[in-house]
């Protein structure tokens, strides 16, 4: 519904899928290789990393390189976002405590009077989160939200 977006999937929760599929034995060995996917400086040798671990692993365990086939690209979006701290945008742990603080805010409420009454809650919320992101954490650097902008300009040219 975005256009121009991408879907990123966390590369944590992509690899619990894929080690779901290895046995008890290998997963300690198998998750350290498919880390080295992530840690790559580039999404070149990111997926060439990925090309040798399916090279190495497609025979013994067939249902997780397909699992990492079919999930690899949605797992390397951060790449396209060279400015921007690799480690932090990978997870999406971020959204998922925004999602839990949010529930947890509209829980206590119990039963809005109407829609506009959560919506306002749940947007005042995400300004508060936004400020505190932008001035305290430094989550994405000033720096960065300049070059953000232009990646987004730039996202919104080519769809266009």
């Amino acid at each position: 519904c975005f256009l121009g977006s991408q879907w990123q999937r966390c590369k944590v929760h992509f690899m619990r899928n894929l080690l779901a599929h290895i046995p008890h034995k290998e997963k300690k060995r198998f998750a350290q290789s498919l880390k080295q996917i992530w840690l790559q400086p580039d999404l070149k040798s990111a997926q060439r990393m990925a090309d040798l671990i399916i090279e190495q692993y497609e025979s013994r365990f067939p249902e997780a390189i397909d699992c990492l086939m079919r999930g690899l690209e949605d797992s390397l979006q951060f790449y396209h976002f060279p400015a921007l701290d690799k480690r932090k945008i990978s997870s999406t742990n971020t959204m998922e405590r925004l999602n839990k603080e949010i529930r947890r805010r509209t829980k206590v409420v119990g039963i809005f009077p109407s829609r506009d009454s959560y919506v306002r809650l749940v947007t005042c919320y995400v300004q508060e989160y936004t400020e505190d992101w932008i001035a305290g954490r430094s989550y994405f650097a000033k720096h960065n939200l300049l070059e953000m902008e232009s990646i987004i300009k730039e996202r919104q040219r080519i769809a266009a």
